[in-house]
């Protein structure tokens, strides 16, 4: 890719991105009182943020079973409300121990 191709494409993403944040704001000038459209505005990004984060934990490594076991390791860490430097370090550490042991067999 050239660092061409790479400013068009990071302008895009840029404006694209702008635009969905500015355009509500412009658009609406009063407090949303519909219980339905603020719970999906306030659960968006999470549903987002998912979306892009577990197929990338699945295709990140090079074995699938080192994936799910640091993908439990994180859930369960997060369900005990650990912090996220905690679950990050000990999920990646249980995906690193894990492929380590595969390379063994």
């Amino acid at each position: 890719m050239t660092y061409s191709t790479f400013f068009i494409y990071l302008a895009i993403i840029a404006i694209s991105t702008y635009l969905v944040r500015a355009i509500p704001f412009a658009l609406i000038n009063k407090k949303i009182e519909n219980k339905f459209i603020r719970s999906f505005l306030h659960y968006i990004p999470y549903a987002v943020l998912t979306a892009m984060t577990i197929p990338a934990i699945f295709t990140a490594t090079t074995s699938v079973i080192a994936a799910a076991l640091g993908f439990a390791v994180a859930v369960i860490l997060a369900l005990y409300n650990k912090s996220l430097t905690t679950v990050a370090l000990l999920s990646c550490l249980t995906v690193y121990i894990v492929e380590m042991i595969i390379k063994l067999l």
